[in-house]
């Protein structure tokens, strides 16, 4: 019997700082089949990469944390999970998110709002890429 503690798709965790949208993002994902670990702020988040015993897949970061960008966040997590991918979110436009040195130009980028299946196909995109690059 399938019990709820067992991860059974892409583990996504997700930082938010906005409680509606958290809850929002992560009932998209989990009805698309991923596993959803929720962070509220950054320390929180680094906390979680830390302490949490299985992989984490994907990091998909609000650009508008308090305090730190999530380009900064995303810069840390990597140091603590080298092989975990990374997705930004933001209501800021991706073009001038590039050009506040925000994020990389390229990078996985989803604009708010968003509906779930524009979410759930990035990170499926970047797992499959991911994923494609281990196999060679």
């Amino acid at each position: 019997m399938w019990k709820a503690t067992e991860r059974q798709g892409p583990v996504v965790l997700l930082v938010e700082d906005d409680e509606d949208l958290r809850e929002l993002a992560t009932q998209m994902l989990e009805m698309r089949g991923f596993d959803v670990l929720v962070a509220k702020d950054p320390v929180s988040a680094i906390m979680t990469c830390r302490v949490h015993s299985g992989a984490i897949d994907v990091l998909l970061t609000d650009l508008g944390l308090p305090g730190v960008s999530g380009g900064e966040l995303a810069r840390s997590a990597s140091e603590v999970r080298p092989g975990m991918k990374i997705v930004y979110v933001s209501g800021v436009p991706e073009e001038i998110a590039v050009k506040k040195g925000l994020i990389r130009a390229g990078s996985p980028f989803v604009a708010k709002p968003y509906t779930a299946d524009r979410l759930a196909g990035m990170l499926r995109m970047v797992l499959a890429q991911g994923a494609q690059s281990t196999a060679r």
